[in-house]
């Protein structure tokens, strides 16, 4: 009887820490939050939330969202519950309601700022954090981003192209990365060498901690870049030292977490010109940081 009662019970008790260490049920988090996401390196279920409803043009280049209007949310699982990271895109009018809700909700606030400098209409971007039940953290995002006009329909598929507008090869030998088309926008995620915490938690490369770079074609064989270095604070400097050398503007400096180890700063800038110009410029750049490179 003993023998019984001792199986049934280390029975019980691995079942009860299975179930605690299980992934939580994603399909239901995408419908919670009204939108399906994709699995990601590291576990990570991501979201991608473009504005597509909006028309946004810099020095006359029109911003396509995969290039600088793509917002996203991401969990990453820990045990039975999740953290959630976001970077979403607000217009000036919406920002602080979308931002009042989520706090109500229980969702932190973790940065506010632009990304671009001159682009009309403004637009701003604001991170967001949160610790617990998934289902409950995306139903409460939801409900936020319901006081914008996010489109929450499925995301329409990169429009198809004769062929790519870049040298890609090129391109991803001077940056020593491996960049991917997403319609006519190259785009690169280039993790650190660090591993980056919050807490107690490993916050991997597509939770927002890689370094973000995209190509848009601009015409004449031109393009325009944009995205953010995630630095150091010993690599800020010597960053903006190399982009300004080689013509490329920096748009914004700041934080995008609260509490992530170790301290990082996300750097955004800007250019539009030659391809090769543009791509010397940010390999300049990436050789002063401690990014995982080719």
């Amino acid at each position: 009887m003993r023998l019984t009662f001792a199986t049934a019970l280390a029975a019980a008790m691995a079942l009860t820490a299975g179930s605690a260490s299980a992934d939580p049920d994603w399909a239901t988090v995408g419908q919670a939050l009204g939108k399906a996401g994709t699995m990601q390196p590291g576990g990570v279920y991501k979201v991608s939330l473009p504005r597509s409803d909006l028309h946004v043009t810099l020095d006359g280049v029109p911003i396509k969202p995969a290039f600088a209007l793509g917002g996203w949310i991401a969990f990453e699982p820990m045990g039975g519950q999740a953290m959630v990271m976001g970077d979403l895109v607000v217009t000036q009018s919406e920002a602080n309601p979308v931002m009042a809700k989520l706090q109500a909700d229980g969702i932190e606030i973790t940065a506010l700022h632009n990304h671009l400098l001159r682009s009309s209409p403004m637009t701003l971007y604001m991170h967001v954090e949160g610790h617990g039940d998934p289902v409950k953290l995306a139903d409460a995002l939801r409900r936020g981003l319901a006081l914008s006009k996010m489109p929450f329909g499925p995301s329409a598929p990169p429009p198809s192209v004769a062929g790519p507008a870049f040298d890609v090869a090129a391109i991803d030998q001077a940056l020593g990365a491996k960049g991917k088309l997403n319609g006519e926008v190259l785009q690169y995620a280039i993790p650190r060498k660090e591993t980056i915490h919050d807490g107690d938690m490993a916050v991997p490369p597509a939770m927002g901690t890689a370094i973000s770079i995209n190509f848009e074609p601009a015409g004449g064989g031109d393009a325009a870049t944009t995205g953010d270095f995630v630095l150091l604070a010993s690599e800020v400097n010597p960053v903006i030292e190399a982009l300004h050398a080689h013509g490329i503007e920096v748009t914004a400096l700041h934080s995008h977490m609260l509490n992530e180890q170790p301290r990082l700063f996300f750097l955004h800038f800007w250019a539009h010109g030659p391809v090769k110009t543009l791509t010397e410029g940010l390999a300049a750049a990436l050789a002063q940081t401690n990014a995982q490179r080719n």
